[in-house]
């Protein structure tokens, strides 16, 4: 299903603000790319919602832009945010268009999905920044042939918008009628793809849509384009 390979670029992840929405998995792509970007200038990590700290980067918690800059002239790569109460991270009190001037490129979570690999958005989400120049939305193969009421955050409105009920199973189409009622994404992310069936599934969905699709596993390295 390909080989493996560096996962930014055939994302296009360009220099500035990217911001990553949809089914459970963005937490682990964005510190993927986070990884592979650092290799090409400063990295800073960050959220519009909520996300858990990661353990193998430097988390500055409510710094100024100062702190910032020292951490990124030293280690290319940091993780900012402000503490919550239930040990996560939320936004800081640095804009997204503040932290573009402080590094190369600004990784943002900007919904979450409870791990569900499939969501549907409520009309306050995803919470993406004006200067956001790349969105990926994740979806997650092991969605596919499983009830919608069962591996769907939001699963009444994922139903409404793909017309369907929430006891009907997940397909290609009735992902792609979601995506397009949406519009949410300029980049496809399609996780979990690590079974014949669940490749072909992405395949389906990647020629029901018009955008970019990159398929692959995270937890194997292993991507391909689909579209």
């Amino acid at each position: 299903m390909g080989g493996r390979m560096q996962l930014a670029p055939m994302l296009k992840i360009g220099r500035g603000v990217t911001c990553i929405i949809g089914g459970g998995g963005k937490t682990t792509l964005m510190e993927t790319l986070a990884r592979e970007l650092s290799a090409r200038g400063g990295v800073i990590v960050t959220t519009t919602t909520h996300i858990l700290p990661p353990e193998d980067m430097t988390v500055l918690l409510d710094p100024d832009e100062a702190a910032v800059a020292r951490v990124l002239a030293k280690k290319h790569l940091v993780c900012v945010g402000s503490p919550t109460a239930e040990g996560k991270l939320k936004e800081s009190g640095l804009s997204a268009e503040v932290l573009a001037r402080l590094a190369d490129f600004v990784l943002i979570e900007a919904d979450g999905s409870r791990h569900l690999p499939l969501k549907a958005h409520r009309p306050d989400e995803p919470c993406i920044p004006a200067c956001a120049q790349r969105v990926v939305l994740v979806v997650g193969a092991d969605g596919f042939g499983q009830p919608i009421g069962e591996v769907c955050h939001r699963s009444e409105l994922y139903a409404s918008l793909a017309g369907a009920k929430e006891s009907d199973t997940v397909t290609p189409q009735t992902a792609a009628r979601v995506i397009r009622a949406e519009g949410y994404g300029d980049r496809i992310f399609i996780n979990k793809t690590e079974t014949p069936e669940r490749y072909a599934f992405a395949q389906q969905l990647a020629a029901e849509l018009d955008c970019p699709v990159v398929a692959g596993s995270l937890r194997e390295g292993i991507f391909v384009c689909l579209h």
